[in-house]
């Protein structure tokens, strides 16, 4: 029987993490004594436009930035998640 040379499709989870890994790793940060979550975001994961809180510009799609949220919030987690912003990654780092 002759050998098929066509690609089969990935799984859809490779396809997830694929992104993920293209976005950037998720890592923690102290500032001001505070301990805070930096999530990059690649240029082709933007794709909404954001106002930056460090100066205020907007971030348009296809910009890459950080995305930062409270590690370890007194409200919970959800909390958390839900105060985090969009700040451009050069605002970020200046800080």
């Amino acid at each position: 029987m002759p050998r098929s040379h066509r690609r089969r499709p990935e799984p859809a989870g490779d396809d997830e993490s694929f992104a993920r890994l293209l976005a950037g790793f998720k890592r923690t940060e102290m500032k001001r004594g505070v301990e805070w979550t930096v999530q990059p975001i690649a240029a082709a994961q933007a794709q909404k436009p954001y106002v930056c809180p460090g100066c205020p510009n907007d971030i348009v799609p296809g910009t890459a930035h950080v995305v930062v949220w409270r590690a370890a919030g007194i409200l919970g987690d959800s909390a958390d998640l839900a105060g985090r912003r969009h700040w451009h990654t050069h605002c970020w780092r200046i800080n």
